[in-house]
């Protein structure tokens, strides 16, 4: 061995203990980040759900049958299709949930919105509303207040009592023992609604079913 080897070899235990002593560990996953790789983590894989809710507005799909599908997902965008089959009636595939990040540095966040379709692939006169996250939330649950732009459209359309919506979407990481996907959309008169609202439905994602065929438009 030589001099300058032998030199080299002395100091690599020294220059590890520097690092471990003086690195910076690498920053935790913030909330949404880590509730964007849950939902990722679900990707391709479809679910059975039901409407656990009993709001008098939802008489029609109690007992419904519900599918939701981690259809596509990126960095950036997950869309997540929701079909619902009502009793005596065909596949109403007309919905799906569009999950976008947004903003950068320390003003990340999620937008949830609504895309609502026609059988033919025609937009609905109702569609694409939602809202941004207004704050970090969980892991595995963020909330969704109801944004301008959807306020206007409720207003132009007569909807009214959707502008103080508020959606909230739970999911859980695969892996997860008696794993639930939770999509719920409340709005209460405390907050200025004209009547309480609460329409909430829980997907089973311990059991993959599946893949239904896409949603209608796409």
């Amino acid at each position: 061995m030589t001099k300058n080897t032998a030199f080299v070899a002395l100091l690599a235990p020294f220059s590890l203990i520097a690092c471990s002593q003086g690195a910076e560990p690498p920053p935790e996953a913030s909330p949404q980040d880590q509730f964007w790789a849950a939902l990722s983590s679900r990707c391709d894989n479809a679910y059975q759900g039901k409407l656990v809710s009993n709001d008098e507005a939802d008489t029609d799909m109690q007992g419904a049958e519900m599918l939701m599908h981690v259809r596509t997902c990126s960095d950036e965008q997950i869309t997540v299709p929701f079909h619902i089959k009502q009793a005596g009636a065909e596949w109403n595939r007309s919905r799906t949930w569009v999950f976008t990040r947004t903003g950068n540095g320390s003003k990340t966040g999620i937008r949830l919105k609504h895309d609502h379709r026609h059988e033919d692939g025609e937009s609905d006169d109702v569609t694409m509303y939602g809202g941004d996250t207004a704050d970090a939330g969980t892991a595995t649950k963020q909330d969704f207040p109801v944004d301008q732009f959807s306020i206007d459209m409720f207003k132009r359309e007569g909807l009214d009592v959707s502008v103080t919506n508020i959606w909230s979407v739970s999911v859980d990481p695969a892996g997860t023992d008696n794993a639930q996907y939770v999509y719920h959309l409340q709005r209460s008169t405390e907050r200025g609604a004209p009547e309480d609202r609460n329409f909430r439905v829980i997907f089973d994602l311990t059991n993959p079913v599946d893949a239904p065929p896409a949603p209608w438009g796409f």
